[in-house]
Formats: C-alpha cells, structure tokens, sequence
C-alpha cells in the first residue's frame, strides 16, 4: 500500500501521529511535484526509509517548507536526510530555533523555483507568521494551521476538546486558539486574499484533508475573524 495519499495531480500527503499539549492533532506533511522537477516538502514530519523510497520514486527533495513558527519540530532530521534541499521558514524562525540554520526566508515572493507552481500569502496580525500556499494548477490550498477539520478521533480528551471549541465534525479554529491572531484587521485582510484564490482542495496540518468545497468551507472556518 502506497505512503503517500494522492491530494491532486502532482500533490500528495502523509500523515503521523503528534501530539500538542496533550491534544492528539496528529501532523501532515503534503508533498507537491515542482513543475521544475524537484519535490516540495510543506510542513516536514519524520521521513523513514520506506517513505525516503516512495519519495525517491517521485523525485528528488529539493524544498523543505517550515510554513509557520509551530510547524518546524522535525525540520533539522528532514533536512539532514536531504542536506541538498532548500530549508525555508519564516524570518522569526531562526531566532526561536538558533540550531535550525535557515537557507531562505519565507515571503509572498516565490522561490526561483516556484515561480511558476504557486501563489503565497503571508497571514499579518497573527503570532503564527504563517505563509499559505496556491497550488495553482490543481487548485489546491495547502497550509499548516489556517483552520483544523476533524472528523474522527479515537482520544477522549482531544474529542472534547474539539467539542467544546465547536470543531467536532466542523472545519474551523478553536476559540482559545484565536488569542494568537493579535490584529484581527490586519489578519482579515490577509484571510480576504486567500478567499480570493478559486482552490477547490484544502491540504492542512490537522485533521482531514478538504477535498470538496474547500473555499467555501474555510470560508465558514474563518467566519469567526470576520
């Protein structure tokens, strides 16, 4: 059985188990076929010898994405299997992780690389400076903590947590999680030119992927910012 879930052509996604303070809201690395040829690793997790094959089949790692200040636990072990590949993370990432050496900063201006495959939004007003990224050819959305969607989950804890929030079979974001959007203005501006993007698919850290209505959907998600 392949790894790897197929999220659209050229983009793909691989799911592990995380926890977070206890909360068990798993983690998900999605993979997208560069037009360039290389292999874009968003939102890196534990890459082991069979998923190093799988990936191998596809082509060589070339980026590895640190999409926000969070999501960047296991960048220093994939960056080490693929010390060729470019390391990106936000600017604020190498202060708070001085052991994490950077090799580009991530912006809304796209990688040489890139150019051509994607559009990027960097989310103002909010302590997570996460940059989302456009699939523009399969209309697919891929970020790491824009909203959550779980609709299934075998811990007690982490289910009544998603209760509560109002997250239980409904895509969004947890009200006590919201305290990290510190402008919400700023932060609307920036959700508002994501909703603009015509992305169909929603590939995201926690939770399920979207693979119907996504734009509406994080639409609803995000209801609460606006």
């Amino acid at each position: 059985m392949p790894l790897l879930d197929v999220v659209a052509n050229n983009v793909w996604a691989y799911s592990v188990p995380h926890s977070f303070m206890g909360l068990h809201v798993g983690a998900r690395m999605t993979v997208v076929k560069l037009s360039a040829g290389g292999l874009l690793l968003h939102s890196p997790v534990p890459v082991d010898e069979p998923l190093a094959q799988e990936l191998a089949a596809l082509g060589e790692v070339t980026h590895i994405v640190c999409p926000n200040l969070f999501h960047h636990v296991f960048a220093a072990d994939v960056k080490q299997r693929y010390p060729q590949a470019v390391l990106h993370g936000p600017a604020k990432l190498a202060s708070k992780r001085k052991d994490l050496s950077l090799d580009a900063v991530l912006s809304e201006t796209p990688h040489p690389d890139w150019g051509d495959d994607f559009e990027l939004v960097f989310i103002e007003g909010s302590m997570l400076h996460e940059t989302v990224f456009y699939h523009q050819a399969s209309k697919t959305l891929i970020a790491a903590d824009l909203i959550e969607n779980f609709h299934q989950c075998d811990h007690g804890f982490t289910r009544w947590y998603l209760k509560l929030g109002g997250l239980w079979k409904v895509p969004g974001w947890h009200p006590v999680l919201r305290l990290v959007y510190l402008n919400r203005r700023k932060a609307r501006a920036s959700v508002t030119r994501i909703l603009e993007w015509p992305f169909e698919k929603l590939s995201l850290a926690h939770g399920e992927v979207i693979t119907d209505n996504a734009r509406n959907q994080v639409r609803h998600g995000m209801e609460w910012l606006f």
